[in-house]
């Protein structure tokens, strides 16, 4: 892991990359690399997380930037900036159930060739994608989804860069971790080695690239 500042950070990540975004809703998003990113106008952007959050928050700072080509999300009802740009035909949007997407994105961190769903079989979902039936049951071959950079929000980072969550914000950030060519933390806290429990280290050290310092 290397410490470098947000705008480093940021710097390294070229326009038209595929970042995976943790957070629900914005909480356990990395706000200060999502403000970084709207300052340098970081351009045709896919991003992949669980929602686009809301104007002015998280994501939805990046959607209001203009900076996002496409994003693959299970829901953007909160965010109307995104609604419009989809219909406008100024986004691509790949509406995921929320199942659907955290495996996809588990998938590519574990090396699996992808996951075996039920979940829109039988609707528009299944074109053109490969349907395998087991024990007579109809499956939906669904493939695994990577990114270029994880943008991880994290609650406690030790000098090494193990990582721990609180509450929700564990919520797709560790799996994000694992699916990405590139991980840049963001941490609340950063606390000398063995204040984390071992057993409470959620995402280990050889998983982080960056840690963005404290400014």
């Amino acid at each position: 892991m290397k410490t470098v500042s947000a705008e480093e950070a940021v710097a390294m990540i070229p326009n038209g990359s595929k970042l995976m975004v943790g957070g629900f809703m914005g909480v356990g998003t990395p706000e200060h690399i999502m403000d970084e990113l709207v300052r340098q106008g970081r351009r045709d952007l896919t991003i992949i997380a669980n929602d686009n959050a809301m104007p002015g928050v998280g994501i939805g700072k990046l959607v209001s930037a203009g900076l996002v080509k496409k994003t693959i999300a299970s829901h953007i009802g909160l965010n109307p900036e995104t609604q419009k740009k989809m219909i406008a035909g100024e986004m691509q949007v790949d509406l995921v159930p929320q199942g659907t997407l955290i495996e996809r994105i588990r998938a590519a961190g574990f090396g699996l060739g992808g996951i075996l769903t039920p979940t829109g079989v039988g609707t528009v979902v299944e074109e053109g994608k490969r349907k395998i039936e087991v024990d007579g049951k109809d499956y939906l071959l669904e493939t695994p989804l990577r990114a270029d950079f994880a943008l991880v929000q994290a609650f406690l980072c030790d000098y090494l860069g193990n990582l721990t969550y609180a509450l929700t914000t564990r919520n797709f950030n560790p799996v994000i971790a694992m699916a990405a060519t590139t991980v840049i933390v963001q941490a609340e806290h950063v606390v000398p080695v063995g204040l984390i429990p071992p057993d409470q280290v959620v995402t280990p050290a050889a998983l982080v690239d960056y840690l963005i310092a404290h400014e």
